[in-house]
Parts: structure tokens; C-alpha cells; sequence
């Protein structure tokens, strides 16, 4: 059988990747632009389509029937050839009904707010209503009189103190606008589950607030692969359980999140990021080459010249530079660890490496910061920062191949 997913941009989609593993049935990507829409739907002897953006109620004319999900949703991102033609489901509805169960969010008897008015946010609401909210409002830029569902506007936002659970439907924090929150959930005290459909970055900054504040939260990247899937299921007519799901998502999560390596100065993060960029084949980025590329200059003469704040300030942009992206290897400064802002640009999308060396090993040369004091004095004033920072720790006192293969094989058990 032959499946695939229609839309106008689909370069860097993940769902024949998804699909491969979910089915292994053949999935391919087909472009086309808005006036070649029906032509497509009329010739293709395709046995199932997904449908994405700008495309999921473009399909509704074309469709001998509906779900009621996708009717009451309004819009179509799944489809199913019959005997009677083209049969459309709304797929993100039960996509996003998984998301909500995995991060533990249960809305039945609580206050939501949904953020954005598109077709996410009428997915969001739909499932939300089914599931027993107590009360939904949508929170957009602009009111739409012709919108389907009351909205308001966020100058307003006042009014929603009271909801308990808060999803954001906007790209607002998405690659490449990594950093941006929609809201500040501090303004929701009761809020008690956070949802974002946005699965790039891993962790948004909307995601990484919620984490900060213990709310329970979940971002979109298991919602994608159930989504998946459900139409596998429909297409194929047959159940595909939850731990298939669970596998796939792990998968992909670990394909998609950076390996950041912090440490002491000298502890060998560029020589085991190197190595480990021949491992595996990802993208290298080292920020204290990035800060030179940048300048010009070399740190120790922006050190003497600027001093440590005006440093650090350029490695926090080659951070917020290198962090945005996905499956790439990131060696840091010894001192990154220093500024909290260096958090949340690690933490979005990396698994972060403690790497730690025996201090009689580290060499000073060349090294200013380090120079000013002993090796022991700054790992006293650094050793809290690090363990705070890291998701794992590896010693790298043998050699620098040993050290990457110990990282990738904690990588593989986490």
C-alpha cells in the first residue's frame, strides 16, 4: 500500500520517518501548490494521505464523508480512500488527546485556556470539551466575528487567572524563535498542566516555565507520532498500541536533541566533541570558536581588553546561536555554567555532559580565567553550577575516545 502527506512545504517533515518505523508501508512527501490541490486528489492513486498547513480545509470539498471530530474541528488531516472516494479524519484530535495523557494533564472539571485562534486551537478545544473541561476559552491577537468559537483577545488576559490548564496552539517559541513565551504562567497560580503543540524545540521556553514552576507539562512530539499513528490505524485497519508510539517518539527524541558538552577548562570538551562529531556524523559547534569567528579576536585578548562580562555576553549569544538547533554536538566555555540565562539555551533541545577530569590533569596554559586561580579553587566556586546544569556526568581520565563512547552509551540507556 502506498501512503503520504500532502502540504505546500515539506522539506523538513518528520512523517516519513514516523511512518517507516510505525508501518513500514511506503510514505512519501508530495508538494504541491494551492491550485494543483484537487487535480492531485482527483488523479493520485494513493491509498491514504496526511494533510498539513495550508491544505486541511482546502480537503473538505473533496471528502464523500467526515468524522465527527473533523466536522466539529472544521478541518481534515487525514485521509482515506473507499469505494466511495475520499473519507476524512481529524487526527490531531486523538494526537492530542495522547498528549494530555502522557504529561498526566487531565482536564475533566477544570478551567482551560487555549492560545492562538488556528486549527491546533479548535483541535485543542474539541478534545478538551470531550473530555470534560469545565469551562474553555481561546485567547487570540484579534477577534474574528466569523470565527466558529467566541474568542478573546490577550489585553484581557486578566480575566483567566483561574485556568488550570493552559495550551499554547501559536508558534510563538518555535525554531528559529526559540526563547519566546506566549504567556507568563506565573499569571495562572492555579494552573495545574501545561500543553504546547510545538515539538521544536523539545522544551520551549512556555515548556521550560512550566518545568520552573512544577507544573505538569507536555510538548508535541508524542502528539505528532500519534497522530501517525491513528491514520496508520485507519488506512490499514489495524491497532497499533501505545508502546509503539512511546519507542518511535523516544527515538526521534533522541535523534533531534543536542549533545552539550560543560566542565571545567581543559577537561577535553572539544577534543571529545570532535570525536564524537566523527561518531556520529552531527554537526560540531564549539562556542569559544564561535566567539572568535565572531570578534575577530581571540578570548584572551577580548578578556583583557573588554573583561569576563563583555565575554560572556558574546558566549551567550554563540549559546543562544548553537542551542536552536537539533542533533548537533556542543562543546562550551568552562565558565558557561557561571550565568543562569545558559540554562534554558542548553536545556531547550540537549541532553547536557558533565564532563569531569581529575584536576592534577587539567593544564592551565593558555587559559586566563583559569590562570588567576588554582584548578581547585575555581572547581570550588563551579562544581554546584555544573551538577546543576548536567543530565549526566563522565569521567575523561583515560582517553578522549573512551570518554565519547561512554557518553553515547548513557545516551543510548537514558
Amino acid at each position: 500500500m502506498r501512503f503520504g502527506l500532502l502540504g505546500e512545504h515539506l522539506q523538513h517533515s518528520y512523517s516519513p520517518r514516523i511512518h517507516r518505523e510505525l508501518h513500514g508501508e511506503e510514505y512519501r512527501l508530495y508538494e504541491a501548490a494551492p491550485g494543483q490541490v484537487e487535480e492531485f486528489l482527483k488523479t493520485t492513486d494513493l491509498d491514504g494521505l496526511n494533510v498539513t498547513i495550508p491544505y486541511k480545509q482546502t480537503v473538505l470539498p473533496y471528502c464523500t464523508r467526515i468524522s465527527d471530530a473533523a466536522r466539529r474541528i472544521g478541518c481534515v488531516n487525514t485521509l482515506v480512500r473507499r469505494p466511495d472516494g475520499w473519507h476524512g479524519y481529524n487526527t490531531d484530535y486523538d494526537g492530542f488527546r495522547y498528549l494530555l495523557a502522557e504529561g498526566g494533564i487531565d482536564p475533566a472539571g477544570k478551567k482551560a485556556l487555549i492560545l492562538g485562534n488556528g486549527g491546533a486551537s479548535l483541535t485543542a478545544r474539541t478534545a478538551l470539551a470531550d473530555l470534560g473541561a469545565s469551562g474553555i476559552v481561546i485567547l487570540s491577537r484579534s477577534v474574528q466575528a466569523e470565527h466558529p468559537v467566541r474568542i478573546d483577545t490577550y489585553d484581557r488576559i486578566g480575566l483567566y487567572a483561574e485556568a488550570e490548564i493552559v495550551v499554547n496552539t501559536t508558534p510563538v517559541g518555535m525554531y528559529p524563535g526559540n526563547g519566546e513565551k506566549p504567556v507568563d504562567l506565573k499569571l495562572f497560580p492555579k494552573c495545574r498542566g501545561a500543553a504546547d503543540v510545538i515539538y521544536n524545540p523539545a522544551r520551549t521556553a512556555f515548556l521550560l516555565q512550566a518545568e520552573e514552576l512544577g507544573i505538569p507539562h507536555r510538548g508535541g512530539l508524542g502528539m505528532l507520532t500519534a497522530q501517525a499513528r491513528r491514520s496508520a490505524e485507519l488506512w490499514l485497519d489495524t491497532a497499533i498500541p501505545d508502546r509503539k508510539v512511546k519507542e518511535v517518539t523516544a527515538a526521534l527524541e533522541k535523534e533531534m536533541r543536542n549533545i552539550a558538552l560543560v566542565g571545567m577548562p581543559g577537561c577535553g570538551k572539544t577534543s571529545i566533541g570532535r570525536a564524537l562529531k566523527e561518531k556520529t556524523g552531527r554537526i560540531f559547534f564549539d562556542t569559544d570558536e564561535m566567539v572568535e569567528q565572531r570578534t575577530g579576536r581571540k578570548i584572551p585578548d577580548i578578556l583583557a581588553e573588554d573583561g569576563e562580562e563583555a565575554f560572556r555576553r558574546l558566549e551567550t549569544a554563540a549559546l543562544e546561536e548553537a542551542g536552536r538547533e537539533s542533533g548537533c554536538i556542543i562543546a562550551t566555555g568552562g565558565g558557561c555554567v557561571t550565568k543562569e540565562r545558559n540554562d534554558p539555551l542548553l536545556h531547550q533541545n540537549s541532553t547536557v555532559v558533565w564532563i569531569r577530569r581529575d584536576l592534577r590533569l587539567l593544564p592551565a596554559d593558555g587559559r586566563p580565567l583559569s590562570a588567576s586561580c588554582t584548578a581547585e579553587a575555581l572547581y570550588e566556586q563551579r562544581k554546584d553550577r555544573y551538577a546543576e546544569f548536567a543530565d549526566l556526568t563522565v569521567e575523561n581520565n583515560d582517553t578522549v575516545e573512551d570518554a565519547a563512547e561512554r557518553i553515547l552509551e548513557k545516551l543510548e540507556r537514558s
